[in-house]
């Protein structure tokens, strides 16, 4: 057992235990969302040089120098005198400008937020209901866009997702993370095709990549290939139907996976349908979003079919269930 020295506090940390585990065992309200060690919402800075190298996994390396380091990932090895990292640094002012229901379950959110600089369409943002309650959502949006766009998914027990759709309203403030997140749109290759898989919400990075894609002329072919249960999950159907006809080498396909045939729409699982479409990936970039369970089965079958391991993006984002 290892003691934690928190705001002249000591709390215990158990054996194989993470900081983030004891510290909200003991009733220690600390941010957190993803416990993946993708998020860093949970970041902390330790006034000791002794943090496990694997706790600081994903941080800058000027980060990592002044011992920050990711709560939900470090088990210490010693006892650690630690703070939260300093919120002015991770959390930004932002401003709802737009609202929309895009299905029964999902709803854009616009943000304005003027402090944010630089992001890529793709990368991931934290938002904050309060300093210590986040939930990570993808952007939508590309640089150009005049706001910042997220899909917030409804979840039936989901105390973010739920306040998001029955209280948030326009003109509210709040604050969200700098972006984060490795997986978005490269124009080192214009030529190299891509092929772009998602469930669900996880349609909001692959929009974000596919439009920063069309707008750098990306020349290659774009299959997107965005998957549901039934119809009623899908969303953005006319958009991207109307982007396709705009460009010659975008080419959108909306899959179901279960009921009947409808027309118009494609029967079975997203990656099954890409696949026995591109079964030879040889040259390809694929980025995949979405329910973690199929990101990971796709990943393992998108490398089956030749795509290189390191032309596979998907951050590896894991949904709270609350």
């Amino acid at each position: 057992m290892t003691q934690l020295y928190l705001n002249d506090v000591t709390y215990q940390c158990e054996a194989g235990e993470t900081v983030l585990d004891a510290l909200t065992r003991q009733g220690v309200a600390v941010p957190f969302s993803c416990r993946s060690g993708v998020c860093q919402s949970c970041m902390m800075q330790s006034a000791d040089a002794n943090v496990p190298s694997a706790a600081q996994h994903g941080l800058k390396s000027t980060l990592q120098a002044l011992n920050y380091f990711l709560a939900c990932s470090c088990q210490p090895e010693q006892d650690m005198t630690i703070t939260l990292a300093d919120s002015s640094e991770r959390m930004l002012p932002a401003t709802v400008t737009a609202i929309r229901q895009l299905n029964d379950e999902i709803l854009c959110v616009g943000l304005d937020c003027p402090s944010l600089k630089d992001y890529r369409a793709g990368q991931f943002i934290n938002l904050y209901r309060d300093e210590t309650f986040s939930r990570s959502y993808s952007l939508a949006s590309v640089p150009a866009d005049s706001y910042l766009r997220l899909h917030v998914r409804r979840l039936p027990d989901g105390r973010m997702s739920n306040w998001i759709h029955d209280e948030l309203k326009l003109g509210d403030s709040l604050h969200i993370s700098p972006p984060l997140g490795s997986c978005f749109y490269l124009p080192g290759d214009p030529e190299q095709p891509l092929l772009l898989i998602g469930t669900g919400s996880g349609l909001a990075p692959l929009m974000g990549i596919l439009r920063d894609a069309l707008s750098q002329q990306h020349g290659g072919a774009i299959h997107l290939y965005h998957g549901s249960r039934d119809v009623a999950g899908l969303y953005l159907v006319d958009e991207l139907r109307e982007l396709a006809s705009q460009h010659p080498n975008f080419h959108y396909a909306p899959c179901i996976s279960s009921g009947e045939t409808v027309p118009g729409y494609h029967a079975g699982r997203a990656v099954d349908v890409a696949l026995e479409a591109h079964p030879d990936l040889t040259g390809w970039r694929v980025y995949l979003c979405g329910n973690p369970n199929m990101v990971k089965a796709a990943r393992k079958k998108t490398y089956m079919a030749k795509a290189k391991i390191n032309d596979i993006y998907a951050d590896a984002f894991v949904a709270s269930s609350q």
